[in-house]
């Protein structure tokens, strides 16, 4: 006798600070087309605009959860998920678009896959769909020195979806804009870390799930469409402060110590490039921000060191072993096949 297949239920959560208008373009494709198996949830980091208004008002059956300041991305969704009890959260950015079925490959992944913890669907860019959307693509990487990248976006340069990531399989992180992830593994693992306040916190999330032995994935049969920039624009100060500074905590927290030292160094030479980088492209809030971004993070190592000992670091790597600074700049190498 075949046994049946456990359902499993489903949190569909998204984080809202005054974003009524992108509610009311997003979240009624995201009631129509909810999964049997999913509950929707808008949780508010303390709106002062009518969101909250606009959902109880047009959405009686999403369930609403309340936080009492604006926690940004991470302690935000951290404190909102607490009560959930949902096997799975989907962890939904509210300016994604969703289509009919956009769950049904993402449920049949957690109830085949018992080793798979989270995962990402294929993402696409809303203005022009038929591109990979920059914050995910076909699923994140990273390479020696802890540079992110994606099969389908490498630094700026964006691919096509010709069908050449229709297959799914095993990634290093999962975009934050749309990310699935069992509850209690984002349990036990305490969430993410609220120091990141915004950026790169799921990939400080996805490698602490590597090194306790579990898998991330990238679901092709499973599609949405990012908007992206709707809370930090592009070229925003405040966005490269974050994602210089929370790249070098990750690598504190989840890098193989002696390699990690290495690797420290030469960031912070690359890093001193892109500064003067910064400077030739007439940006000079942005060198200004990557400064900021170093001593913000000397002055959190010793609790980024403290946070390490709390998920085992693993010896063996996840990464890259090119560095892809120098492959797409030195050698010219814009596409994932390339590497």
């Amino acid at each position: 006798m075949i046994k049946e297949r456990e359902k499993l239920t489903f949190a569909v959560v998204i984080l809202n600070w005054n974003g009524r208008e992108l509610l009311e373009k997003f979240l009624p494709d995201v009631v129509r087309y909810a999964h049997p198996q999913s509950k929707i949830y808008v949780a508010d980091n303390a709106s002062s605009d009518t969101s909250l208004d606009y959902v109880k008002e047009n959405f009686p059956q999403v369930g609403i959860i309340l936080n009492d300041d604006n926690y940004g991305f991470a302690k935000g969704y951290n404190e909102a998920l607490k009560g959930l009890k949902e096997d799975v959260f989907a962890l939904v950015n509210s300016d994604i678009e969703v289509e009919e079925g956009w769950m049904d490959a993402m449920v049949e992944e957690f109830e085949t896959r018992e080793d798979t913890a989270a995962a990402q669907p294929r993402l696409l860019d809303y203005k022009d769909k038929k591109m990979f959307e920059y914050a995910g693509a076909a699923g994140g990487f990273i390479d020696r020195f802890g540079y992110p990248y994606c099969r389908g976006r490498i630094f700026t340069v964006l691919e096509e979806d010709k069908g050449q990531y229709s297959e799914n399989s095993d990634i290093f992180w999962a975009t934050g804009a749309c990310l699935f992830v069992r509850r209690e593994m984002f349990e036990t693992l305490g969430g993410f870390d609220d120091d990141f306040f915004a950026h790169l916190e799921e990939i400080d999330l996805c490698w602490r799930i590597h090194n306790s032995g579990k898998k991330v994935r990238y679901v092709a049969g499973s599609r949405v469409y990012h908007v992206g920039g709707a809370t930090l624009k592009k070229y925003d100060a405040r966005k490269t402060f974050l994602n210089f500074r929370n790249s070098l905590f990750a690598i504190v927290k989840n890098m193989p110590t002696r390699r990690m030292w290495y690797v420290i160094l030469v960031r912070l030479l690359l890093d001193g490039v892109q500064g003067v980088r910064f400077l030739g492209e007439k940006r000079p809030r942005h060198t200004w921000a990557l400064v900021r971004a170093h001593w913000s993070f000397y002055a959190g190592f010793g609790k980024m060191w403290k946070k390490r000992k709390q998920t085992p670091v693993k010896t063996r790597s996840y990464y890259h072993t090119e560095s892809i600074v120098f492959s797409h700049f030195m050698f010219r190498k814009k596409y994932f096949n390339q590497l």
